[in-house]
């Protein structure tokens, strides 16, 4: 009697191989093998549904003689390539009109399977499975004609979403070559990697009538034309390059845009190859250029993007506005500022981009704020007050700033102070000859240096790939270069701050005259005007209209009732009069405090004792410790030696900001010693008639430290967990940065679970970010006794540059992480979401007609101006009362939850009342702004990875 079928163990098949092995001992290679079930194939990490494949009734037979071989695992398949190398010939799979083997019933062959299938012929009708396997054509060994493989089979109506992957491309029916076999992905072109299933806008809210700073472009161009151009001999000089093709603009015409390369013409060349011949003016050799027709692009293709900021370039220097950095400014109608020795120059923010609307220009006011001082000016500043350590200081205070100079309008890091060498020193031409600073700004900008004495900065520039062996060093002259931006005391001086805001904080309606006055200047310039016609550009006359959506209002959830939040998105009062979701007693804390400041302190405590019962929080009277001094070291001393287990918190009253003393407390009770710590200064509890308000918001600040939820809202989804990812970046020290991992802990996502990791410069910071991601889901099996279903990742810190790298690259590494701790059959569905504050739309709403105003938080745009490759949506989450809302960019860049539209933006929506310092909603989700804090607190303060013990409350708050 035949033996039962086997079921296949093991990805490969190799345990039914071997189990059958032992069963029957004599087996020569080559011979059949029984036939097993058709076993689930195993899951794959790219997809979440599992894949299943009928096979007739899903009952092995028992095997006969005539029935063909079952393929499994790399052993039948080298002991079928063994047995047909005896016989001198190429194995080959039956033809497909072979007649079924007896008891087979119609049933499909049994799937190839395994991990050494890459190199191996295709067997037609067979799907093949495992991990090296992509539907790349394969040549059979014994002809020579491709098979194309068989598609795999849907996966049942009733699996879960599928992941958003890139459709796969038909396979090739040429023999696929060693490279393609080995990179398959690096052959896939930037199309295809952005080919996805982008989802419709959603429909849930109240239609809104918008503006945005976009003006629509009108081409009457049917295709703008690219060419290859090679020369013969090769010509390494790229302004020589652009020299011989130049001279022969009787052919080309002279609209051209090229780079050395690519040749793009708004018009089409005679023929498809054209040859012709330049002399070399260094040698007077001839130089065969040969320009060929690569392609006929449309006039919003992305191609053609660059050809019109090049454009708008040259429209913006027909306007007489001059670059720095950049943007573009107009140096010639400066706002003077006299009483702050500054001055703001007015420009514009252009950038010419393909959106689901078509071809836009996206326009925007800027403003450079500039100081009349120069760095000369504020050496000598600094040599007054400091005195001995004046280098010091002066190097402290100057490396990482960013100066302009005027003279050619550049800007310029400082990297570091060249105290040995001063003006009268020398440096090389280009032309071979030593000339001196003095001479060289006296002959080329006709500028006097008055002061011989000045050491030199020293700037040094990015490299790029193309000078990466070069090491470029640029000296400047003090005295010429102007400071730029606002230093920390300028940003906490209210006065300053006030009058820079008054030109630099425009309304939407200032917005708006701007940006017909912008429109009306190029249509009343010939030459910019020009410049856009000769490329059949053409500015539309007004912002582009277009119909947002509002979003209801959410309910806050607190102990004892819950409402509805107001349309400016702000509960502070109901928050502070009504007892908080979970109240954390504090029973045992202890303040520090100067001797000058005791009565601030006492008035501090009976104030606490007064408003936090209201919040349900009971307060009992704090150990006080008067300090004689405000030295770091006393207050580190008294910390040490009065610390005991059962402290809750350590409040420090200060007498001034002091960012050593404040990163020295915070690292000793964030690292060494433990504890949730809260620092005040004695000036923001100095007012009585704001005392109450304030420690209104420091009692809320401490219950969340301590633990405490203080509101919620309704989330509809179960079993998720919500990460927030930020980076800081110390830009001054160039040192490594260091990334924020926050996340949630429970269904209310009210607790929150919080790891750091660092990255060095050149590191991947998915190394760091599994690990957070590990302990994170290690944390949240541990309070919930299961683990995630969905997982949620709201990423910010990324560039338009990185949303391939982590679209592709990090996803599937965050994909694996998961794996790794829950094992192959965890795999929870995963949404990439990425947070970009940082940008230049802005939106304007239209509540009364033809009056523009901010819009209110909660109103979403997902269409017209949203980008053709991704799935992204705006977002206007916070209210302003001063100049114009910034709205926030959200791009899925990968998402198989199953979540619509909609459903994604009211969780990011919902996520932005949930921040604990601000009883309101902020301009990102909450995981996102606490991630943010906490990687500032670590890479401004403490430098080092805080205590475990407080991951599990937001102490850093």
């Amino acid at each position: 009697m035949a033996q039962p079928p086997l079921n296949g163990a093991g990805r490969g098949g190799r345990g039914a191989l071997l189990a059958e092995a032992l069963r029957n001992v004599v087996r020569r290679p080559g011979e059949g093998l029984p036939e097993s079930g058709v076993a689930q194939p195993p899951q794959q990490r790219q997809s979440t549904a599992p894949q299943t494949i009928e096979a007739g009734t899903g009952h092995a037979s028992p095997v006969r003689a005539q029935a063909s071989p079952a393929t499994m695992g790399r052993g039948a398949i080298l002991a079928s390539l063994f047995q047909a190398g005896k016989a001198g010939a190429s194995p080959s799979p039956p033809a497909p009109s072979s007649p079924q083997a007896p008891g087979q019933h119609g049933k499909p062959q049994s799937p190839v399977r395994g991990r050494g299938m890459m190199g191996l012929q295709d067997i037609p009708g067979l799907p093949v499975y495992g991990r090296g396997i992509t539907q790349l054509g394969m040549q059979r060994q014994s002809t020579d004609t491709a098979v194309r493989p068989k598609e795999r089979e849907s996966p049942p109506v009733s699996s879960p979403p599928q992941a958003k992957q890139p459709s796969p491309s038909s396979p090739s029916v040429q023999q696929a070559s060693p490279q393609a076999l080995t990179q398959p992905m690096a052959k896939l072109s930037l199309e295809e990697k952005k080919e996805r299933n982008i989802p419709p806008p959603g429909t849930v809210g109240q239609p809104v009538r918008v503006a945005c700073n976009y003006i629509p472009v009108k081409s009457n161009l049917t295709a703008i034309c690219q060419y290859a151009v090679s020369f013969s001999p090769q010509v390494d000089s790229r302004s020589m390059r652009y020299g011989m093709l130049y001279d022969h603009e009787d052919i080309i015409g002279d609209v051209k845009a090229f780079d050395g390369a690519i040749l793009y013409l708004p018009k089409k060349l005679p023929q498809s190859v054209t040859e012709v011949q330049s002399t070399r003016k260094t040698d007077g050799a001839l130089i065969k250029v040969r320009i060929t027709l690569t392609n006929e692009l449309a006039p919003d293709d992305r191609q053609c993007l660059t050809v019109y900021n090049i454009i708008f370039k040259n429209v913006m220097r027909e306007l007489e506005l001059k670059q720095v950095g950049r943007n573009y400014y107009d140096p010639k109608h400066p706002i003077i500022i006299a009483q702050h020795k500054m001055e703001v120059w007015p420009g514009y923010i252009t950038a010419i981009q393909a959106y689901d609307g078509g071809l836009m220009l996206n326009t925007d006011i800027s403003h450079k704020v500039l100081r009349t001082e120069t760095v000369l000016d504020m050496m000598q500043s600094i040599y007054q007050s400091s005195g001995r350590g004046f280098q010091e200081q002066c190097t402290k205070q100057l490396v990482g700033e960013v100066v302009l100079t005027r003279y050619n309008n550049k800007t310029y890091r400082i990297d570091d102070i060249s105290w040995e060498e001063n003006p009268r020193s020398c440096f090389t031409y280009h032309t071979g000859e030593q000339v001196s600073f003095v001479d060289y700004y006296k002959k080329s900008y006709n500028i006097n240096i008055m002061d011989d004495c000045q050491p030199l900065i020293i700037s040094r520039p990015k490299k790029r790939a193309k000078d990466a062996d070069r090491d470029e060093v640029l000296c400047l002259i003090p005295e010429l270069c102007c400071m730029t931006g606002l230093t920390d005391n300028m940003r906490q001086d209210f006065r300053v701050m006030k009058d820079i805001a008054v030109h630099t904080r425009v309304t939407p309606m200032q917005r708006d005259l701007a940006m017909r006055k912008f429109i009306k200047n190029v249509d009343s310039n010939p030459k910019a005007k020009a410049a856009m016609a000769k490329w059949g550009l053409y500015l539309d006359h007004d912002l582009l209209r277009t119909e947002a959506r509002q979003l209801p209002l959410e309910k806050i959830i607190l102990k004892n009732r819950s409402f509805q939040s107001n349309v400016e998105a702000d509960f502070g009062r109901e928050v502070t009069r009504e007892p908080v979701l979970v109240p954390v007693d504090l029973q045992c804390w202890m303040v520090l405090f100067c001797a000058r400041d005791e009565h601030k302190a006492n008035d501090y405590i009976t104030m606490m004792k007064k408003v936090c019962p209201s919040l349900g929080i009971r307060v009992n009277t704090p150990a006080l410790f008067r300090l004689e001094n405000d030295r770091t070291e006393t207050y580190l001393r008294i910390i040490r030696d009065n610390l005991k287990p059962q402290v809750q918190m350590v409040v420090c009253i200060f007498p001034t900001p002091r960012d050593d003393r404040y990163s020295a407390i915070k690292k000793l009770c964030c690292v060494d010693s433990p504890v949730p710590s809260q620092v005040i200064n004695a000036k923001t509890i100095g007012s009585q008639q704001k005392l109450r308000s304030v420690t209104q918001k420091i009692a809320l600040q401490i219950n969340a430290k301590l633990g405490g939820e203080l509101w919620a809202l309704e989330i509809p989804l179960k079993n998720i967990m919500v990460v927030g990812i930020d980076v800081y970046h110390e830009i001054k020290k160039g040192v490594r940065s260091v990334a924020g991992f926050v996340a949630s802990t429970n269904r209310e996502l009210t607790r929150w679970y919080s790891r750091t990791c660092f990255q060095m410069p050149g590191q991947e910071l998915m190394d760091g970010l599994k690990l957070c991601l590990t302990s994170a889901l290690k944390k949240y099996h541990e309070v919930n006794h299961a683990l995630p279903e969905r997982i949620f990742i709201f990423r910010d810190g990324v560039g338009d540059g990185q949303l391939n790298t982590v679209a592709g690259y990090e996803v599937e590494q965050l994909r694996e992480c998961a794996s790794y701790f829950g094992g192959e059959s965890y795999q929870p569905r995963l949404a990439v979401v990425i947070v970009q504050k940082r940008i230049n739309t802005r939106i304007f709403a239209e509540y009364n007609r033809g009056q523009l105003d901010n819009p209110r938080p909660g109103t979403i745009l997902d269409h017209t101006v949203t980008r053709r490759e991704w799935y992204d949506f705006f977002l206007v989450s916070q209210h302003v009362r001063q100049g114009t809302v910034s709205p926030t960019h959200y791009i899925v860049v990968a998402d198989d939850t199953g979540l619509k539209p909609d459903h994604m933006q009211r969780l990011s929506y919902k996520l932005t009342h949930l921040y604990y310092n601000w009883p309101g909603t902020v301009r990102v989700p909450a995981p996102c702004q606490y991630a943010h804090k906490l990687a500032y607190l670590v890479g401004q303060s403490i430098h080092k990875d805080p205590s475990l013990d407080l991951a599990d409350r937001l102490f850093f708050l």
